[in-house]
């Protein structure tokens, strides 16, 4: 007997040596990662941060295309607002700031002349976001000359806002700024071309040495300070571009122009309008997870701008209920829009009707709609400003009727909460 028992008990003990080990399946890894974290409060004191772009901007991490990346974003203009901001703590933004970006990151066996695809697969939001009017900036910049914002609570479900109440935006998020670093050869290019709109009068910002990060490139002592672009206009790395579709599922398409591409991403929209009219979405800070994919000798297939790809993601975007307006170049004889005003052009003045002019058409479309929540929803013009650039779309309905081609500026409805 005693000998059975003792062979039984050896084999329960074999068997329990020889069982699996249980885990949790948050202690099962399948991913591998890389993770460009932020530190500090603000980009100046992050080593991983920029606000410029050049090709002496050394890399802050290197990752295999495949690997997931995450990086630590920050809001649009490095700023120390909160939930209880007010409109007189905009005089505090230093625009010199803007925009920082997280990176650049090393794309092992990236070569200048491939195409990188970065697949956006989360966005993980802070709970804080702000969308601004700043005096100067602004699809209606003539219009709106004083300070404005509109604070926002979010989770990954909506946004609402003591600032407009009754309303609650569904979270759409995507990376405002996402691009590539420009190789010497883009930089000579790109500045020469705005160096010349800027002397014709256009809006083109040149290398500003103060507040650019990294200091030791583009910085007051910096070793390119004269050649180290702002991020504030996109150009065909990618960069400011704001285009609202590019939401997680999607894959852009961006140009290799150095060796490891020098991929960065910063500037994270919670939810955007089509135009962001006001000049900023609900901005935020967040946590942004891609994955690359090199496509070897493709830069051929990019010229104008990044391309993207996806697929049943923008039937998201869409409205379920909507109203619209629609606008054509008109204008009050005696006025110059100001995007026209550069042109110098004494034809524009007397004229009421512009000629194939969708700038003109979509400011109509734009102020009837503001006209209209105003009257309909109850809001200020600042409110109806605010709502449109977080909430309504810009379209363009015909770009062959001459001379009127239209615009139209679409909002949705059921984000209204009675």
């Amino acid at each position: 007997m005693k000998s059975r028992i003792s062979a039984l008990l050896a084999s329960v003990a074999a068997l329990a040596c020889a069982a699996p080990v249980w885990a949790d399946t948050a202690d099962v890894k399948t991913q591998s990662w890389v993770r460009v974290k932020k530190t500090g409060a603000h980009c100046v004191d992050d080593p991983n941060c920029m606000n410029r772009y050049h090709p002496a901007i050394q890399p802050v991490a290197t990752a295999r295309p495949g690997q997931l990346i995450l990086f630590e974003t920050r809001d649009a203009v490095d700023a120390d607002f909160t939930v209880d901001s007010q409109p007189k703590d905009l005089a505090a933004v230093d625009l010199n700031l803007v925009h920082p970006m997280t990176g650049p990151v090393y794309i092992e066996g990236a070569k200048r002349g491939d195409v990188l695809a970065v697949t956006l697969v989360d966005v993980d939001p802070d709970e804080y976001g702000y969308t601004l009017i700043v005096p100067g900036f602004g699809f209606l910049r003539d219009l709106y000359t004083e300070p404005y914002i509109a604070n926002w609570r979010l989770n990954r479900m909506e946004a609402v806002s003591d600032q407009l109440p009754g309303v609650a935006i569904p979270m759409n998020a995507f990376m405002g700024s996402v691009g590539t670093l420009p190789g010497p050869a883009e930089v000579d290019v790109w500045l020469e071309r705005e160096t010349r709109l800027g002397e014709a009068g256009g809006i083109a910002l040149p290398p500003q040495p103060t507040g650019a990060l990294p200091a030791a490139v583009c910085g007051p002592n910096g070793s390119n300070k004269d050649k180290c672009l702002r991020t504030i206009p996109p150009r065909e790395n990618g960069g400011n571009m704001d285009i609202k579709q590019m939401v997680v599922g999607t894959t852009l398409l961006l140009p290799c122009y150095i060796d490891g591409c020098g991929l960065f991403v910063g500037d994270v929209h919670y939810a955007q309008g089509d135009g962001e009219v006001s000049g900023t979405a609900i901005e935020m800070g967040a946590k942004v997870t891609v994955r690359t994919q090199i496509r070897r000798g493709m830069l051929s297939m990019i010229r104008g701008g990044p391309h993207f790809e996806g697929g049943s993601q923008l039937k998201k975007l869409e409205p379920d209920r909507f109203y619209a307006t629609v606008g054509y170049p008109l204008k009050k004889a005696g006025e110059i829009p100001p995007q026209h005003k550069y042109l110098d052009s004494a034809k524009i003045a007397p004229l009421s009707n512009l000629n194939e002019d969708l700038v003109v058409a979509a400011r109509s479309a734009l102020v009837d709609m503001i006209d209209w929540l105003q009257k309909n929803k109850g809001m200020t013009r600042e409110q109806a400003y605010v709502f449109a650039s977080v909430a309504c779309d810009l379209r363009i309905g015909n770009v062959v009727d001459v001379p009127n081609y239209a615009v139209s500026t679409i909002c949705p409805l059921e984000v209204f909460q009675k």
